[in-house]
Order: C-alpha cells, then sequence, then structure tokens
C-alpha cells in the first residue's frame, strides 16, 4: 500500500460527497466579464467590488513603479526590503482609516496570523466569532492562546463567555469578522465595542470585506459605525476592494510598532513588491477622490437582492453585496454552478468546509463593474437555472 493511499481515498470521498474543488482558469483581466476555461462568461464570482483589479490608472502606476524601482524587494522589510513605496502606502493607508498607524504584510491571511501571534500567547485567552475567517481561526490556533468561541453577532454570548472565564488568564482578545464574506451580515461592532470596554480587553475586528464597500468612500467598518479610536485593531486586505494584492493592519500606533518588532511575516517573508505597493497607492487615491464607485456597488447590490428575492431565491441574511444564493446540499449547488456556467456564469458553488454541512450555496459577488444589462443576464440565468433545478 502506498503512503498516500490515504490521500487518493479521501480525494474520492471528496468527489462522492459533491465537495471535490474544481478549479477553473481564468485568461483575461478582471472584470465584469471573464475567459474562463475558453469561453466568455459573466463574472459573479471575484471579490473584484469596484472593479479596480484592471483600472488603467492602477495598471499605470503598477508599470511606472517598476521603471523607476524595479519589481520584487528582494528582501525582508526589517533587513533591506522596505522601499520608500512601502512607508507611504503606510502613512496614506493610516490617513484613509483614520489612525494613528499602520504597517502592510503580504496578505490579509498573513495578517491576521501576525497580529494575533504576536499579541496573545499560551497564557492568554481569545474570544472568538463562530463563524470567523479560516484565516483568524488559524492564527488563534498558532497564538497558542486558549479559544473561546462565542456565538455568531452575538455580544450577550460573549459577555457571558468572559464574564466566565476572564480571571483564569494573563491577558485577553476579543477578535470578529466586520463583514462575514459567506453570509454577508455585519458584526454589531457597537456593541462588541461595549463588552471589550466593560472588561478593558483588545478588540480587533478583520475588516477585509468591509474596505471599499462599507463606511464613507469605502473606509470601512469602523468608519460605519463612527468608532474611531475605540476599536484597537483593524485588519484588512489589498485584493479584494482594491483590486491589487497585500495586507494592513490598523489602528493603535504602540500595537503597530509591536508588530514591527515581532509580526513573523513581516519579519521572516519578503516584501510586497513594488507594483503592488504603487497599485493600492494608485487604489486609494481613486477612493479619496470620489465616492461613485461605492455608491454604483450599493446601487447594483440592491437592485439584484431585490430581484432575486422576487424570483424566489433565498439569499439568506446579507446586509452587503455579498449574495448567497442559499441552496442546501452540495451536489446541488455544484449542478447549478455547473448549468450557470453553460448559459454563461461564472458562479462558484460553495459546500463544506468553507460553508457549514448542508448550508452549500452559490455566492455571488456584485460589483461596481457590472451594467444594469449585465445584472438582468444574471438574473435571467438564476431563473432559467433554478426553474430547471426545482429551485424556485
Amino acid at each position: 500500500m502506498s503512503k498516500t493511499d490515504w490521500i487518493t481515498q479521501e480525494l474520492d470521498s471528496l468527489r462522492q460527497a459533491g465537495l471535490y474543488n474544481r478549479i477553473r482558469t481564468i485568461s483575461s483581466p478582471q472584470g465584469a466579464w471573464l475567459v474562463v476555461d475558453g469561453k466568455r462568461v459573466l463574472n459573479f464570482c471575484s471579490n473584484n467590488y469596484l472593479g479596480l483589479a484592471n483600472h488603467p490608472d492602477i495598471a499605470a502606476a503598477a508599470k511606472k513603479s517598476i521603471d523607476a524601482m524595479g519589481v520584487g524587494p528582494a528582501a525582508v522589510r526589517s533587513i533591506a526590503g522596505t522601499m520608500s513605496l512601502h512607508v507611504e502606502l503606510e502613512k496614506r493607508l493610516a490617513a484613509f482609516k483614520g489612525v494613528e498607524a499602520a504597517i502592510t504584510f503580504q496578505s490579509g491571511f498573513t495578517a491576521n496570523l501576525a497580529t494575533i501571534a504576536a499579541l496573545v500567547g499560551k497564557d492568554d485567552v481569545i474570544y472568538s466569532d463562530r463563524l470567523n475567517h479560516a484565516s483568524i481561526i488559524d492564527g488563534c490556533r498558532l497564538s497558542g492562546a486558549k479559544i473561546i468561541a462565542y456565538d455568531h453577532n452575538d455580544p450577550k454570548s460573549l459577555d457571558e463567555q468572559i464574564k466566565a472565564s476572564l480571571a483564569g488568564f494573563r491577558r485577553a482578545l476579543i477578535v470578529t469578522d466586520g463583514v462575514f464574506s459567506m453570509d454577508g451580515d455585519i458584526a454589531p461592532l457597537p456593541e462588541i465595542y461595549e463588552v471589550a470596554k466593560k472588561y478593558d480587553i483588545l478588540l480587533m475586528v478583520d475588516d477585509a470585506h468591509g474596505e471599499g464597500v462599507l463606511g464613507k468612500g469605502g473606509r470601512g467598518i469602523v468608519d460605519h459605525f463612527g468608532l474611531h479610536g475605540k476599536v484597537d485593531i483593524e485588519v484588512g486586505t489589498m485584493s479584494k476592494a482594491f483590486g491589487v494584492m497585500g495586507g494592513v493592519v490598523a489602528g493603535n500606533s504602540v500595537i503597530i510598532e509591536w508588530l514591527r518588532q515581532r509580526g513573523r511575516p513581516f519579519l521572516f517573508s519578503s516584501a510586497v513588491t513594488v507594483p503592488d505597493a504603487a497599485a493600492c497607492l494608485a487604489a486609494i487615491d481613486i477612493l479619496e477622490d470620489s465616492t461613485q464607485l461605492v455608491d454604483k456597488l450599493w446601487s447594483n447590490a440592491g437592485y439584484f437582492k431585490a430581484e432575486m428575492k422576487t424570483l424566489g431565491f433565498n439569499t439568506g441574511a446579507s446586509e452587503t453585496p455579498i449574495t448567497p444564493v442559499m441552496l442546501g446540499e452540495a451536489p446541488l449547488a455544484q449542478e447549478f454552478s455547473r448549468e450557470l456556467f453553460e448559459t454563461g456564469v461564472f458562479a462558484m458553488a460553495l459546500g463544506f468546509p468553507t460553508v457549514p454541512q448542508g448550508k452549500a450555496r452559490i455566492r455571488v459577488m456584485i460589483s461596481a463593474a457590472h451594467s444594469s444589462a449585465d445584472l438582468d443576464k444574471g438574473l435571467e440565468a438564476f431563473k432559467l437555472v433554478g426553474k430547471k433545478l426545482g429551485v424556485i
């Protein structure tokens, strides 16, 4: 028996359960329309909320920076990899978010890993929302701290868990997603802040799906709720609404300085590339210049969600442009996705472990890049497939 036979068996089990992820290949720029596996299709999959991933100003900034400073920094930030663009980007991000300081990482995932592990350890406790993103979960595990989950978006449950356990630990951290990426619901951050304040505990929010979406001109969930100066740590990403790549931690200047000294991805992995940093700066320019793209995103999302509900689809509890089309079992979701693709719509199925068992779905990601005609084409495709498969 081969030492990898168990892997083959597990892969077969995934296929039989309808959970095997067949990854499609894109051969065009990101946008409202893509070429996927050689076919031109309407894009309902990307996190390209504002359509910036192929914006000409962002592409031009990246090209210009390569001519001036090359491509790779060729070192970690703490040795010889901090370039002037990194410093400028962090200052601009801090100003954009309305915080004291910011630090950038290679991705939002590594930003969560770095932050949690630097703030708590084996003698400490983390209070984590049950539906937090995998990067938060992995960061919590990596830290070695005790992890205590509280009920999803339930400040009362959080308070009860803290009251019952806090005395046994040296330090504590509350961590929650801002916008939950699978359901599109928003954390009740003002109430969670009141709990953090009551017990004098650090509060961290992952704003990956809030930046560029919530708040004035896309400044995020803290701005959305008017909690400036009250949330200690905002973690975010530049790979979604910003249309580029990279992660950011913004907030209290003492915490940011600590991450420069002890954030392991900052210390042990090469810095964000020159064109990525330049492109992120261009994205900030666009967001600071006008709210037009954010406004268009919300207008598109409102129209699409209302029409989907009229058709009879269950779009869950979403409060944001994220639109989960709830289907239940993974095989049905995968079949629905394949049928949509045949009609010219690219919308992938999501099943366990990305979402809980029995809650498989098609997650539609609306963008400011979509035209009214694009949305109507997508709605017609969902109507046709929904009726064919007996969903509506």
